[in-house]
């Protein structure tokens, strides 16, 4: 059995899905399961809509009928009967949508957000599924919280592997076309919990795990994977080959055309994946497997925006030592702060995090009773795997400097983004 994974960016329209079709029947797969993401931005989109909640705003039926005919305007697209089931699917989801609204009684930010954005995955799949059955491929649609069990930790939950590998064996029809969703999972009391903005390509990698997957192929609106981002760079190359190990290293530096917890579980089991274009079933893409020199060996620019730099000392000018380290480090833990680089001296500590869950300012409440601070924020931290003296002097030109670290391989810099 093979793992497909197309994200948000190829089914984003109703052509995006027709085109999600064409590749499926190019592919001719009988035995697969597909993990379809979020249509285009509607995860931004769904976000908008708990925060709209979460800060009592007066828009908030506004913008869930702004999502829900964006959907309906992709269903009316793709010319389903009028009579078919897709539309009253579309309604019921948006009315649980609203029921949860009136009835929650939860101030939890990262509990609401889970039980709503992950909505949206749901949606997607639905579409996609019904589609295949107009078009006369039959598959099976599988609400994905009752193969994947995590904890409760809601927004990054972590997986109960052993219960769900039974569930997932369980659950998945080896032997068709199963329709499932990425990024969610269900706590044991029955909630949905999510494991990770981008999540999705991991739950790829969960199901090829526990179903002993042939390989895993993760469809992008890329060829594979780039040495630069396209977005940010002018000039790629496409990389043909690379090894766990090294796409790992990419991945936690912040590249973000493979999630990075997708690759481990591939790893325990040797399970080879593909980086491939959604838009071409013929082209190679970019091959991921055990150890594999990278081909070709050039620099791999990576970058990561909204940064924060931050310098920690002690008010009486003491040596920063391991008990003031883990006081810190536990701080960054309670607050689900990402630590993205780390500088020590002898008086002072520096980190560059990064405040997805918007609690820098608690963090800077935990600090000041003892500590000296300084930052800076709005910062970008460039890194470059198998740098060379030119990609250094290309990406220091012009730019201010704050922070530079250097080894072997990698060299991390973070500047000034303005």
């Amino acid at each position: 059995m093979e793992i497909f994974k197309f994200g948000g960016a190829s089914v984003k329209d109703a052509t995006g899905v027709r085109n999600f079709l064409s590749m499926l029947q190019k592919l001719d797969k009988q035995k697969v399961l597909i993990v379809i993401s979020a249509m285009g931005k509607m995860t931004n989109a769904f976000e908008e809509i708990v925060n709209v909640y979460h800060q009592n705003g007066t828009n908030l039926n506004e913008l869930l009928d702004k999502t829900r005919l964006f959907h309906l305007s992709i269903i009316d697209d793709l010319n389903f009967d009028q009579k078919a089931s897709i539309y009253e699917e579309l309604n019921n989801i948006f009315k649980d949508i609203s029921n949860f609204l009136k009835k929650n009684n939860s101030t939890d930010y990262n509990y609401i957000y889970d039980q709503i954005v992950s909505k949206a995955e749901f949606i997607s799949t639905k579409i996609c599924s019904a589609y295949l059955e107009s078009n006369d491929i039959d598959n099976e649609w599988l609400d994905v919280r009752q193969c994947i069990k995590t904890d409760s930790d809601f927004r990054r939950a972590k997986v109960d592997w052993d219960t769900s590998t039974i569930a997932i064996q369980k659950m998945v029809n080896t032997s068709g076309i199963t329709i499932t969703q990425g990024f969610i999972g269900s706590d044991n009391y029955g909630r949905t919990t999510t494991l990770g903005r981008e999540g999705s390509d991991y739950t790829a990698g969960i199901f090829a795990f526990c179903l002993n997957a042939e390989k895993v192929s993760i469809f992008k609106d890329v060829p594979g994977v780039l040495n630069a981002d396209p977005r940010e760079f002018e000039q790629t190359s496409l990389i043909e080959q690379i090894s766990y190990k090294e796409a790992i290293e990419m991945a936690f530096y912040g590249a973000t055309v493979i999630h990075p917890k997708t690759l481990q579980p591939l790893q325990r089991k040797g399970i080879p994946l593909l980086v491939r274009s959604f838009l071409d079933a013929d082209a190679k893409g970019t091959y991921v497997g055990s150890e594999l020199d990278i081909v070709p060996e050039i620099p791999c620019f990576i970058l990561k925006k909204n940064q924060i730099l931050i310098s920690i000392s002690d008010k009486e000018f003491n040596f920063v030592v391991e008990n003031d380290i883990s006081e810190i480090f536990g701080f960054l833990h309670d607050l689900k702060i990402k630590v993205n680089l780390i500088q020590n001296s002898a008086i002072s500590f520096s980190l560059c995090i990064e405040d997805n869950f918007n609690n820098f300012v608690k963090f800077l409440t935990k600090l000041e009773p003892r500590y000296k601070v300084k930052y800076n924020e709005n910062l970008t931290l460039f890194t470059i795997r198998h740098f060379d003296d030119h990609a250094m002097n290309l990406l220091e030109k012009d730019k201010e400097v704050l922070l530079k670290q250097r080894s072997r391989e990698t060299v991390q810099i973070i500047v000034n983004s303005k």
